[in-house]
């Protein structure tokens, strides 16, 4: 093993940014209603749909900020 070689952190706080597309899916007041509704969907499918995109981001800006 090389002496020179520092362990990676377990932790960072980059992670955190994964917790919020966990809160805002998982706390239905949020998003519980059918109204507005966009091009005939209802809001519930599309705020959904909506943080399917907006957590593929933020994954990708932990994986660049945390890959050594």
């Amino acid at each position: 093993m090389d002496e020179n070689h520092e362990p990676k952190a377990a932790w960072n706080k980059w992670y955190l940014l994964l917790i919020i597309p966990f809160i805002a899916t998982l706390w239905p007041p949020f998003y519980a209603s059918n109204n507005p509704a966009f091009f005939g969907i209802p809001f519930f499918y599309t705020y959904q749909f909506l943080w399917v995109a907006i957590s593929a981001v933020l994954t990708g800006i932990v994986y660049f900020a945390t890959r050594n």
